[in-house]
């Protein structure tokens, strides 16, 4: 657990001296916000209480999102956060500068994130405490970056270029590679196809995997109320 908070703490120091380079370099992105900067104190908690319990099987975000834009959880749907991890009342502070339409609300957040509350809710149904879930699976983001336009729309690092996109991805595969080490996962699932190209990429004697992406821009993540989405991450668990 300590060597999963230190690869943490190393990613989030890297990331933010890259920003600048970001910022210039990536004409996509005019705006990055770095959860485990500002909302450390929750992310740390979430390591400390479910990196150490035994998991083997790694899901693999892309980057955040509203979640853990708030949270510091990875597809941390605050409410998902607060009523099912129990991770409350720890500070999260604010990015600087703020963007006009991203405010960060932190764990108190009212809002949900629906890919969150669909991985977690179907988590929380299958194992019903977070700790029995964290003995078979940990998640991590292969990006940590919260980015978006100056309109405030996401922009995902698959459509980042140049040399600084490619040493943020060099960046986020070393630290996905010690996780991996540390942990000894011997299952890696990708949520969505970019996440699991990555992985895809560092591993050859271990198993990747993927699971469509729960968002509700999906028309798979939303076809029949969302069943058929469940369906699919169950077969991707084994569960």
């Amino acid at each position: 657990m300590d060597s999963i908070i230190e690869a943490a703490a190393r990613l989030r120091d890297s990331v933010n001296s890259l920003t600048p380079s970001l910022l210039k370099n990536c004409k996509q992105i005019d705006w990055i916000y770095n959860p485990l900067d500002y909302a450390w104190a929750p992310h740390e908690e979430w390591i400390r209480r479910f990196s150490g319990n035994g998991a083997t099987t790694l899901l693999v975000g892309m980057n955040p999102g509203h979640g853990m834009g708030n949270t510091g959880v990875p597809f941390g749907c605050p409410e998902q956060v607060r009523d099912f991890l129990g991770i409350t009342d720890l500070e999260v502070k604010q990015p600087d500068p703020v963007h006009p339409k991203r405010t960060v609300y932190g764990l108190n957040c009212p809002k949900p994130e629906v890919s969150g509350r669909r991985i977690w809710s179907f988590l929380s149904q299958h194992y019903s405490t977070p700790e029995k879930v964290s003995e078979d699976i940990y998640i991590v983001n292969h990006c940590p970056l919260w980015m978006f336009n100056d309109a405030g729309q996401n922009i995902t690092p698959d459509k980042l270029i140049g040399k600084a996109a490619n040493k943020l991805k060099l960046i986020c595969d070393e630290h996905l590679l010690t996780v991996v080490a540390e942990m000894q996962i011997e299952r890696v699932i990708g949520v969505g196809r970019y996440a699991q190209k990555q992985a895809s990429k560092l591993f050859d004697e271990i198993e990747v995997d993927w699971v469509p992406h729960p968002s509700p821009a999906s028309p798979f993540a939303n076809r029949n109320g969302g069943l058929d989405w469940r369906k699919s991450f169950a077969s991707a668990l084994r569960i």
